[in-house]
């Protein structure tokens, strides 16, 4: 329920504090009052689009706070904890619009995002008015509407579970279909790439070691001759031999010599040691360049064709034994796809088994509930005097979607005889507005009165006995909630369990609106102005406080 509505700097408004109650609310007031204003500034204060220039002339910003009263279980609650708000029993919703354009909102002084707000407000508020093409004149809404007042939550939440079960379905026969032909397309590749590697099975680090080996063969072959000469230099023939002869000789005279040739023995006994280490030496490298010629050829032919496939299939030498991994798992999908195909076929099939039932169920129950709802409305526009008005919903045929496959619209006929065609194109102003609050009271006889309801003017184009039986169902609308209605009809306004003024007042050069709620003895010159227009009369008076008394 709407408990409070405080507006500050907004368009004609300069300060205004409404405190609303339970049941039928009446705005009544001469055209041009600011009742739109009025209206405007709660729409903006809920997230809804509206005009673009809302800050009154001279005004830094304006301010717009509204105050919900929720119950227990109100969808809100759900929204504002997936969002992260604060959750209380009072809703405080309030948002600024600078001068330059700029809007912030707060729920519950929180800051909130537009997308947040608007999900809000449409648990909080519905606004209808004789125009309103919000799902009632536009038949893309009417199935939505159908379903509300049947309760199709149950079987929507079904189809809508087949629907998506039967598009995964589909998707993945597609993908599957897709793949095997991508794969027979290149099946030939794949069996020819996966023999030749599978002959050559390289394995990781297999090139670096070829390439190594190769290099050292190479190596050997250049360097052998030379190493070979320097061995035969360090040999008995040379360097050896000449070192022993130094030596015999110098051992000879060495006792003639006083011990001066002691040293030098000594150092050329030294130089045999180095001399057979160096023999040693070269001697193991001259064994390690041994190789048969076959080795280097039979490395550089595998070193060459590893190399080859790798730049033939563009990986790196190391990766080729992943790539034919890879090529294998390719082949096995190509030799699996027929039998995955047929199973996929079959789930796609027993998808769209499951969808029918579910889709024929939904559309039994709108045709069930169609009738009910043309029956209800049917008993509702006696009373609001079109006893003759046909309404009809009409389910028909469409294109399966994840909401059924039926498409609704509602045709009405307003005289007999008369065949019956879109709501928006055969209903007058003031039939439209009938038409609309006889569908609003049987649907709100299939819902929580958890939203409160504004009604724009709705009785607009009606009169007398007409009106006054717009007004009792609006009445009979509050008895379980909350409505709020903008009227110039006197009877509307006579059954009002609450009734504000909207006027326009000029302070110096400056145009403002203000809203008063009106005392019994104000209400009853209220009403009486709408019943003779600015000449207030006794009889006028009488004519209201007969309205009045009607309304107890």
């Amino acid at each position: 329920m709407l408990r409070a509505l405080e507006i500050r700097d907004m368009l004609l408004i300069d300060k205004l504090d409404l405190e609303f109650q339970p049941g039928l609310n009446v705005l009544t007031g001469e055209t041009g009052a600011g009742k739109s204003i009025l209206l405007d500034s709660l729409g903006f204060v809920l997230g809804w689009r509206g005009r673009a220039e809302l800050v009154r002339q001279g005004a830094e910003q304006g301010e717009v706070v509204a105050v919900f009263e929720l119950p227990a279980g109100h969808p809100a609650y759900g929204i504002l904890a997936d969002a992260g708000m604060p959750v209380e029993d009072d809703l405080i919703l309030r948002r600024v619009n600078s001068k330059d354009g700029r809007k912030t909102a707060w729920i519950n002084d929180r800051r909130a995002s537009g997308e947040v707000l608007r999900a809000v407000s449409e648990t909080l508020v519905e606004l209808h008015g004789q125009h309103d093409d919000r799902g009632f004149l536009d038949p893309k809404g009417h199935r939505a509407i159908l379903d509300s007042y049947a309760g199709h939550t149950p079987l929507l939440e079904a189809v809508s579970e087949a629907w998506s079960a039967r598009q995964a379905a589909k998707r993945a026969l597609t993908q599957e279909e897709a793949a095997l032909a991508k794969a027979q397309a290149e099946e030939d590749f794949l069996r020819h790439a996966v023999a030749e590697l599978d002959k050559l099975s390289p394995e990781p680090g297999e090139e670096a070691e070829l390439d190594g080996m190769r290099r050292r063969m190479q190596a050997g072959v250049k360097i052998r001759e030379d190493v070979a000469r320097a061995f035969a230099l360090l040999g008995p023939e040379a360097a050896e031999g000449a070192l022993g002869d130094a030596n015999r000789w110098l051992e000879g005279v060495a006792d003639q010599a006083d011990g001066a040739l002691d040293a030098p023995i000594e150092a050329l006994a030294r130089a045999f040691d180095a001399l057979s280490e160096a023999q040693a030496g070269v001697e193991a490298a001259l064994e390690g360049m041994e190789f048969d010629p076959r080795d280097l050829e039979q490395a550089e032919e595998r070193l060459f064709a590893i190399r080859g496939l790798a730049r033939k299939h563009g990986v790196v030498p190391d990766d080729l034994a992943g790539f034919a991994d890879t090529l294998r798992t390719r082949l096995s999908a190509l030799d699996a796809g027929v039998g995955n195909i047929a199973a996929l076929k079959k789930r796609v099939a027993e998808a769209d088994l499951a969808y029918d039932a579910a889709a024929r169920a939904l559309t039994t129950s709108r045709k069930e509930a169609s009738a009910r709802l043309d029956a209800a409305v049917a008993s509702e526009l006696a009373p609001l005097k079109m006893e003759r008005a046909q309404f009809s919903t009409v389910v028909s045929a469409e294109a399966a979607s994840s909401e059924g496959v039926d498409a609704v619209e509602f045709t009405v006929a307003t005289n007999p005889g008369a065949p019956p065609g879109p709501l928006g194109k055969i209903a007058s102003g003031g039939e439209l507005s009938r038409f609309m609050l006889a569908l609003k009271v049987c649907l709100s006889e299939n819902r929580n009165a958890v939203r409160t309801m504004i009604f724009d003017e709705i009785d607009r184009g009606v009169g007398g006995a007409t009106a006054d039986a717009v007004g009792r169902r609006l009445a009979a609308l509050a008895d379980s909630g909350q409505v709020l209605v903008v009227t110039h009809s006197p009877q509307v306004a006579a059954l009002g369990a609450h009734h504000w003024r909207v006027e326009k007042r000029v302070e110096g050069e400056m145009t403002l609106s203000t809203v008063t709620p009106l005392s019994d003895e104000a209400r009853v010159d209220e009403i009486a102005r709408m019943v003779a227009g600015d000449r207030i009369t006794e009889e006028a008076r009488g004519a209201a406080r007969a309205l009045l008394a009607a309304s107890l």
